[in-house]
């Protein structure tokens, strides 16, 4: 079968991040949703996506495709439904649809012609770009029991710290030695040729993807995902790095999510929790205000190619877009718009020249190149984004 993933109603609310991938491509718990749905399927998928994306994330389409809907994340009950759907077929949830078996060519659907079947167990899905950190914990759970599966794990160093050893699963080619691992809170997944220098300590859920690094005495609390080829030092707390970015040196982050080949300088750190405890809002791309979240804490939401200098501090519930270059003292404002240049004194346009210099840079260090594809993609968001700029 055909499966196509698409980003149904919520991608406007998943920005940043939804401005250089689909959906699907979004990382919590330990897999990418497109990795999860092609374990559980087994099968690879495409994607239905912004129009100005599909170069870099084609479609493939046949007579015959289930389409789903990348903002729902798959469990056994679930993916047994969409695997055993059949022509005209559609599953829902409420009033969103989860997946459905098209024959039609995706403009021509109606669903007043399918046969609806209805999903009343529980799922996770993503809604609003905090969904990321909040739901992580129980996304890299369900992702630690499908990728260890009737597998066995690498031994477990004889000098690390360890308990709740039966919850740690080690890949090959990981190096750790003289560090704490306390699994007793939630599982710990270490991916191949990942390294974890001495004297961190580590307390689950947390996942190291394959390629990632924990730096000289870092704390990180669950639940905690580090995307592949991703660094982290000095204090984390339940936050997601998708992949390629660093937070390699002291200083805090939590309740945050970071895109890809971003970059923390020494002694960034961002709040979490408000002087007064209130709800935190968080600057909404959907509504073009700022949302409330619901959650007492809430940190930084910062999309691909961004950096910050050295002691930057962010504060609570602030959300930066892509490519932006952040540095000096005092607070930014809580929200930062794409190709920003600047700080606490003011900000100018990132120009796009520039800003892809220090992208191939910073990617062929990763053995990655910065081709034509991306280059578009990132001259479309600086286009669409001019309005939250002062250029």
């Amino acid at each position: 079968m055909n499966y196509i993933l698409f980003d149904g109603t919520v991608r406007d609310a998943l920005l940043p991040f939804t401005f250089t991938r689909p959906v699907a491509d979004i990382r919590i718990g330990i897999l990418t949703i497109r990795e999860k749905w092609e374990k559980c399927l087994g099968s690879t998928t495409t994607t239905l996506t912004e129009e100005y994306l599909s170069e870099k994330f084609p479609m493939v389409e046949m007579e015959e495709n289930v389409m789903i809907n990348a903002s729902f994340l798959p469990n056994d009950i679930l993916s047994e439904m969409v695997k055993s759907l059949e022509p005209r077929q559609a599953i829902f949830k409420g009033e969103e649809v989860i997946a459905f078996f098209t024959e039609d060519t995706q403009e021509e659907v109606d669903f007043d012609a399918y046969e609806i079947i209805e999903f009343n167990d529980d799922c996770l899905s993503i809604a609003h770009t905090w969904d990321i950190f909040a739901k992580n914990d129980a996304a890299l759970r369900e992702d630690f029991d499908l990728i260890t599966e009737d597998r066995k794990s690498q031994p477990i160093p004889q000098s690390v710290n360890v308990l709740g050893a039966e919850n740690i699963f080690i890949e090959e080619g990981a190096k750790l030695e003289f560090v704490t691992l306390n699994a007793a809170t939630g599982p710990i997944y270490i991916g191949k040729n990942t390294e974890i220098m001495e004297g961190s300590i580590i307390r689950g859920p947390f996942a190291l993807c394959e390629g990632g690094q924990v730096k000289m005495g870092a704390k990180v609390y669950g639940a905690t995902t580090v995307g592949p080829h991703s660094r982290i030092g000095g204090e984390v707390s339940n936050s997601v790095l998708f992949g390629y970015s660093n937070k390699g040196h002291d200083g805090f982050l939590g309740n945050s999510v970071l895109g890809e080949w971003c970059n923390l300088g020494a002694d960034t750190n961002n709040s979490n929790l408000k002087n007064n405890y209130e709800e935190v809002k968080l600057w909404s791309y959907e509504t073009e205000s700022f949302a409330k979240t619901g959650l007492q804490f809430c940190g930084l939401m910062m999309g691909d190619h961004s950096k910050s200098g050295i002691n930057t501090m962010f504060n609570t519930g602030t959300v930066v877009g892509v490519s932006t270059n952040i540095f000096g003292s005092g607070f930014p404002r809580n929200f930062v718009p794409s190709f920003s240049w600047g700080g606490a004194a003011g900000f100018t346009t990132y120009i796009t020249k520039k800003a892809f210099e220090t992208a191939k840079i910073v990617m062929s260090r990763r053995n990655v190149e910065f081709d034509e594809k991306e280059a578009r993609i990132l001259e479309h968001i600086f286009e669409e984004t001019k309005k939250y700029r002062n250029d």
